[in-house]
């Protein structure tokens, strides 16, 4: 077995990585520039040089692989940029793996990811692409649709831990009503690596989410409590939220984009059964641990 490994070098991409040659598994990262892969070599990767957008780089880096993790996403940029990256990207690296006889298809979505959000948002409609691609391939395939990933070295938890540690009113978009089912990174890094070869998780797709399950005004609350401070809540209408946005979207360092606006208004992002749980049987980190790990 060997597994190439797409958006290795990312937040969660890394740690799957990493979960993979913990199990002794032959992995393969594709990456734009091997100075971004070092970590990843230093573990026992093998590196390849290539890009999602380059089809004939991606028939190179399968060469020889029997297995594909697919976690390549942006979550901002233009229209054509998801279409380019994501759909294009995916339905190319789906192609090379039928053509190098690829026994199994793990693909990274993300929950909420489904027909009636595919028109709400770019990244949605990618993402719904993605799995049309994955799920019509032919190809024996698992999908994953995890909840928000929290994490100490990335993702948006050391966005929320900052803002509550620093700033005296935290704001907050919307009522804070809307609840979602953080998931450790490691976690998730592990039912990739179980995935890869797991006959139970042939041909599925799973949610994925923490053990927990928490408003946005809760989500602030814990934090604060684990940091040891006190802070009043301020929200802020998901209208004004919107021209904010779309003000400042274009500029380096900018919060938060008008689509990931449109998102956090939409449904709660939580887990609608057990699949996951039932069918990989994995311990997985509380939230009020996972927060003490990221402060």
């Amino acid at each position: 077995m060997k597994i190439l490994v797409t958006g290795g070098t990312g937040f969660v991409g890394a740690k799957v990585v990493h979960a993979l040659r913990a199990q002794e598994r032959a992995v393969r990262v594709l990456v734009r520039n091997p100075s971004r892969g070092e970590q990843a070599a230093a573990w026992g990767a093998e590196l390849a040089v290539g890009d999602t957008t380059d089809p004939e780089s991606l028939r190179r880096a399968l060469d020889g692989c029997t297995h594909v993790v697919h976690l390549v996403a942006i979550i901002r940029g233009r229209p054509e940029d998801f279409e380019r990256v994501m759909t294009q990207g995916t339905e190319d690296l789906v192609a090379a793996a039928r053509e190098a006889g690829v026994e199994r298809f793990v693909l990274m979505s993300a929950l909420g990811t489904g027909e009636p959000t595919a028109a709400t948002v770019p990244y949605y409609r990618a993402k719904w692409a993605m799995e049309q691609a994955v799920q019509a391939s032919g190809l024996e395939h698992t999908i994953f649709r995890p909840s928000f990933v929290f994490g100490s070295d990335g993702g948006a938890l050391r966005t929320f831990v900052r803002q509550v540690r620093w700033s005296p009113v935290v704001t907050v978009i919307g009522k804070g009503l809307q609840r979602s089912q953080p998931i450790w990174v490691d976690d998730v890094a592990a039912y990739f690596a179980a995935a890869v070869d797991l006959p139970a998780a042939a041909n599925r797709t799973f949610e994925l989410g923490g053990p927990d399950v928490v408003t946005w005004n809760e989500l602030y609350t814990r934090i604060a409590r684990t940091l040891g401070k006190r802070r009043p809540l301020a929200h802020v209408p998901f209208a004004v939220a919107r021209v904010g946005a779309r003000l400042t979207e274009r500029l380096p360092g900018a919060p938060l984009s008008a689509d990931q606006v449109a998102m956090l208004e939409g449904a709660d992002n939580v887990v609608s059964d057990a699949s996951a749980v039932e069918t990989f049987g994995l311990p997985l980190v509380p939230l009020d641990e996972q927060l003490r790990r990221a402060v």
